[in-house]
C-alpha cells in the first residue's frame, strides 16, 4: 500500500505553552530544587501528560485529596485553581503552599468574592467537572449556577435579582458568546466581567486555527485529552468545515488521515510543550513533507511573576539548573 503523501505542513502562531501554564510548571520545579523531592501538587498541574509524567520523574507527586499529604509537606495548587474550602484545609494541615493558580483565573475568583459581597449571585458559563470550574464555584457556598449550553440558562433560578456572568477561561469563544446571549435575552439586567474572562491565549489560539484552517485539508491539534483548550481547537477546525484530530504525542497520528490531505495544518494547546509539536512534524516529514511554513499571528510578551519563597535566582540561571 503506498503511504499518503503530505507536501505542506502550516504551522499556527501561537501555539503551545502559555504564560499560566509556563508559570505553573516553573513553580513546581522550583519547589522541587528548593525543597526536595517530594513536592506534592493537588490535581495535574497542566492537563499534558508528558509534563506531568516528566514532573513525577523528577519528585512530583499528584493528589486530589490533600489527606493524601503527609504533615509539613510542601503543597502546590494546580493551574486551574481550587476551591475556597481546599485552601481553607490547606492552611488548617499547615502545609507549606505555593499556589500555580494561573493569575486570569485568580482574577475570576477575586472578582466573584467582591461583588458576592456586593449582594451578587452568578451564572457560570463552562464545563461541569473540570476542575477551574470547581475551583471557581468553590469560592461561594451557594448563589452561583452553571450553564453550560444556551439550554441550561432556562433553568436558573436566582434568588435575586443581582446576577453577573463569568466564564471558565479555556471555553470556545464562539460558544461562550452565543451562551452570553441567551443570558442576556432571559437577564437583561445581567452584569458582564469588564473584560471578557477567556483568556488571551485561548482566544489567540482560536484565532490562529480560524485563519490555518481554511487554508489546509487537515488539522492536527497536539494535546492531551483532558485539556479543554486543546479540545475547543478541534471543534473549532471541524465547525470551520476542516478534518481534525488531537493527539497526546506523535505516536497517536494515524496514516490514514492524511490520505487525499496533502496540506496540513498543525497546532498545540496552551498546556502542550513545543517538543511535543517537533516530534510530529518529524513524524509528518516521514510522508513527504516539501515545505514547512509558519504562519503570521500574535506575538505574545506576557509573564506572570511567581510566588514568594520560590528563590531569588534569575530566570536564565534557573533554565540552567533545570537542564
Amino acid at each position: 500500500m503506498t503511504p499518503p503523501r503530505v507536501e505542506e505542513v502550516l504551522l499556527a502562531e501561537p501555539r503551545g505553552f502559555c504564560a499560566g501554564v509556563d508559570r505553573a510548571i516553573e513553580i513546581v520545579e522550583r519547589a522541587l530544587v528548593r525543597f526536595g523531592a517530594p513536592v506534592y501538587v493537588r490535581h495535574e498541574i497542566v492537563h499534558n501528560t508528558y509534563v506531568v509524567d516528566d514532573l513525577k520523574a523528577k519528585g512530583a507527586i499528584f493528589i486530589e485529596d490533600l489527606a493524601d499529604v503527609p504533615p509539613g509537606a510542601t503543597l502546590v495548587f494546580s493551574a486551574h485553581g481550587v476551591s475556597r474550602a481546599v485552601r481553607d484545609e490547606a492552611t488548617r494541615r499547615g502545609f507549606q503552599v505555593f499556589d500555580a493558580t494561573c493569575p486570569l483565573v485568580t482574577k475570576v475568583h477575586v472578582e466573584v468574592a467582591k461583588l458576592a459581597r456586593e449582594g451578587y449571585e452568578f451564572i457560570m458559563i463552562g464545563h461541569k467537572g473540570h476542575p477551574e470550574v470547581e475551583g471557581t464555584m468553590g469560592q461561594l457556598d451557594a448563589g452561583i449556577y452553571l450553564v453550560e449550553c444556551a439550554e441550561d440558562v432556562a433553568q436558573v433560578q436566582p434568588r435575586g435579582d443581582r446576577l453577573a456572568v463569568v466564564t471558565q477561561t479555556t471555553l470556545s469563544v464562539d460558544d461562550a458568546a452565543s451562551i452570553l446571549a441567551a443570558v442576556k435575552v432571559r437577564f437583561p439586567h445581567v452584569r458582564e466581567p469588564k473584560q471578557q474572562d477567556i483568556c488571551y491565549a485561548t482566544q489567540n489560539r482560536q484565532d490562529a486555527v480560524k485563519l490555518m484552517a481554511p487554508q489546509v485539508d487537515l488539522v492536527i491539534v497536539v494535546g492531551s485529552p483532558t485539556s479543554s483548550n486543546s479540545n475547543r481547537l478541534r471543534e473549532l477546525a471541524e465547525r470551520l468545515g476542516t478534518p481534525a484530530y488531537m493527539v497526546d504525542a506523535a505516536d497517536d497520528l494515524q496514516p490514514d488521515w492524511l490520505e487525499g490531505r496533502p496540506r496540513v495544518g498543525l497546532t498545540a494547546g496552551a498546556s502542550a510543550p513545543e517538543v511535543l509539536v517537533q516530534a510530529v512534524i518529524e513524524r509528518l516529514r516521514q510522508y513527504g513533507v516539501l515545505s514547512l511554513r509558519r504562519l503570521d499571528g500574535v506575538h505574545e510578551t506576557t509573564h506572570f511573576p511567581l510566588p514568594k519563597g520560590l528563590g531569588d535566582k534569575s530566570m536564565r540561571e534557573f533554565a540552567s539548573s533545570r537542564s
